[in-house]
């Protein structure tokens, strides 16, 4: 498949994530969703709410619009 992306983490990385307290786990997702918030255009944003939602609030008519 060549859509998407592929990355992998080092067991080392893996430990150290699990040695933060649940603060800093969730200090570390909130940043993540701000960074996701200002990276993503108006049409990534609506087809992560697409997706989000399990197309329950998407229309077809809406549906072909984001692709």
């Amino acid at each position: 498949m060549n859509k998407g992306f592929h990355y992998t983490l080092e067991k080392e990385d893996i430990l150290n994530y699990m040695k933060l307290s649940d603060e800093e786990k969730l200090n570390w997702l909130e940043e993540i969703v701000s960074f996701t918030e200002k990276a993503l255009t108006p049409k990534e944003k609506k087809i992560r709410e697409y997706f989000r939602n399990n197309r329950e609030n998407v229309k077809n008519d809406e549906e072909q619009k984001l692709f």
